[in-house]
């Protein structure tokens, strides 16, 4: 086997949020519902997290801002809970969904070329799967590293990758993965799994944002050509 094949990407992770599409801010009326069903707060998650963060950190530093203490492991379950239960209807009432450019395009040709797709998200499986679902998206992702596998980013994207090793008959180098993210976040949670990191500034932090975090390829958006 040659160099450029034991090398060649196999696999692509993408972030969801920033990356394939943008809900138009539905994930944080979802939140907002929950804490107000559930304690009369309608939390505003933007003023206490920051993006690329998993859902569990995103519930848990709402949760100690708003309620002013830590939440037990049950009153973290319940908001996440009833946040799924509104996300639904948030999705699909949000006039801001977006596919973003070049996805719709992208997507199809990696399957037809045979690479491996799958997702890396800090959102919760369901959540990502209701995220993807009005952008007709899921049909492309197999496979994934979520929020409800670890509040950990590093961990969930290297549980994404070792679910990618299982597709791919058990023998899988990280290094010919690619986690493709629109945060510092993703970068940092890439190298740390020993995967090919890709920035794509199609969110809220720019190329040379993408840059300084340390990407090893930086896209302004997916209508650019990854590093296959």
């Amino acid at each position: 086997m040659s160099v450029a094949a034991r090398t060649r990407t196999v696999a692509f992770l993408f972030d969801i949020d920033g990356t394939l599409i943008t809900t138009g801010g539905a994930g944080a009326v979802a939140w907002r519902r929950a804490f107000d069903e559930l304690h009369g707060i309608p939390a505003d998650i933007g003023k206490f997290t920051d993006a690329g963060m998993t859902d569990p950190e995103v519930g848990r530093l709402t949760f100690a801002s708003v309620i002013g203490r830590e939440p037990t492991e049950t009153e973290l379950a319940r908001v996440m809970a009833k946040r799924i239960d509104y996300l639904p209807d948030a999705v699909a009432e949000s006039e801001g969904y977006q596919v973003l450019p070049g996805v719709a395009e992208l997507l199809p040709r990696l399957a037809e070329a045979g690479y491996l797709l799958g997702l890396t998200t800090g959102g919760a499986e369901d959540a990502a799967r209701i995220k993807l679902d009005r952008g007709g998206l899921n049909k492309y992702f197999s496979f994934g590293g979520y929020g409800s596998d670890s509040p950990d980013r590093a961990e969930l994207t290297r549980r994404g990758i070792e679910r990618a090793r299982s597709l791919h008959g058990g023998r899988l180098d990280p290094s010919r993965c690619a986690v493709v993210g629109d945060t510092p976040l993703d970068i940092t949670a890439a190298h740390a799994a020993e995967a090919v990191a890709v920035g794509v500034a199609s969110g809220h932090f720019s190329v040379d944002d993408l840059r300084a975090a340390g990407a090893d390829h930086v896209l302004a958006s997916l209508e650019e050509e990854l590093p296959l």
